[in-house]
């Protein structure tokens, strides 16, 4: 009997299965990255990039670009270009150019989140200059779309880059409290992309940037776990730490004015020291210059963000989730009163050799 109360259900998904549409894949074109450059007035430059796969099974890249007003425009001007259907299921990257993202980039995200092809993990980056010259080249061997999804993802599990997609960014947008960020990418060889700092949004507008050598304080600050590594200075030498796991932690001291306190615990290695042998004496100068340098960076990174009026840490739902009553109107001004004090730990947990 239990069987048969199954039946209807188990005929219904043969049936639905059926009716899913088929693509066959050297019959259309799939886009695996997208660029969008500003143009003249509400107009944009978009470039839709799509792997081409050779007989030999490399692949290669080939990009169409047109001008529109909006993603559904842009899609069917290129669609008159291709030979093949372009689909998007399969999108790993969409590229804006760093003016588009200063005049804001919520309406073509709102695209995005409308089609139910596209995945909540695409990485979103701000092309440094434009967006055009990053999705026209040939990187790897492996499509230029997986490449840069490659190089976000391996700089987030490994590097100074704090954890990004359309999610997140999606959710810091939304959120009040909370301003997003994304990485930014430049051509710094014709066959070499790079990423060279974090992208800061007031609301959906680009206004400041991370640069690479403070991008490992900010991860510090956003990520609850990292893997990123920087150099701190002791005496005339210098010694290479790789983080090998942190955390931090924040507490609302005091409200009226409103005092946090950011509590970063660090465990690293040193990877590279110009000195002669390490001594334990040594090691606690290092990680005593670890802490000051995490704590003057991290609070001068802060202090930037409050007079800018922008919150990538999120310090304002932090704030709210421990205030009844909270006003995020009079937050705007608590905001740049607020005062933050960042303490770190930090331990070495392996040098190498020890004298």
């Amino acid at each position: 009997m239990k069987i048969n109360k199954f039946l209807p259900l188990i005929a219904a998904c043969f049936l639905l299965a059926g009716c899913v549409e088929k693509e066959i894949i050297d019959d259309v074109n799939i886009e695996t990255g997208i660029g969008y450059d500003l143009k003249e007035k509400e107009e944009f430059e978009g470039t839709i990039m799509v792997p081409i796969f050779k007989p030999d099974k490399n692949i290669g890249n080939f990009t169409y670009s047109a001008t529109a007003t909006s993603s559904r425009d842009l899609l069917q001007e290129i669609q008159r270009k291709s030979a093949q259907p372009i689909v998007t299921g399969s999108l790993e990257i969409a590229v804006f150019g760093e003016e588009m993202a200063k005049n804001g980039i919520i309406e073509v995200i709102d695209s995005f989140e409308r089609d139910p092809s596209i995945g909540a993990r695409v990485f979103l980056a701000v092309g440094q200059e434009n967006a055009k010259d990053i999705l026209t080249g040939t990187y790897g061997n492996r499509g230029n779309g997986i490449h840069l999804s490659d190089l976000i993802r391996h700089n987030m599990e490994n590097k100074n880059l704090p954890e990004t997609n359309l999610h997140l960014f999606l959710f810091d947008f939304y959120q009040k409290g909370n301003t997003p960020y994304l990485p930014i990418l430049k051509k710094v060889e014709p066959e070499v992309i790079e990423i060279v700092g974090i992208a800061l949004f007031s609301g959906d507008k680009m206004v400041d940037t991370v640069p690479p050598d403070k991008m490992f304080f900010f991860k510090l600050l956003t990520d609850k776990f990292s893997k990123g590594s920087f150099k701190v200075n002791i005496d005339s030498k210098h010694a290479a730490i790789k983080d090998l796991k942190s955390k931090h932690k924040i507490k609302l001291v005091k409200r009226d004015p409103y005092k946090i306190l950011i509590e970063i615990e660090i465990e690293g290695v040193i990877r590279e020291y110009t000195g002669e042998m390490l001594k334990p004496a040594t090691i606690k100068k290092i990680e005593k210059n670890v802490e000051k340098q995490v704590n003057e960076e991290a609070s001068k990174l802060i202090a930037s963000f409050q007079e800018q009026g922008i919150d990538p840490l999120g310090l304002g739902h932090f704030v709210k989730s421990k205030t009844r009553g909270f006003d995020y109107n009079k937050w705007k001004d608590d905001y740049k009163n607020l005062i933050v004090q960042v303490k770190s730990d930090a331990v070495i947990t392996e040098v190498g050799v020890v004298e």
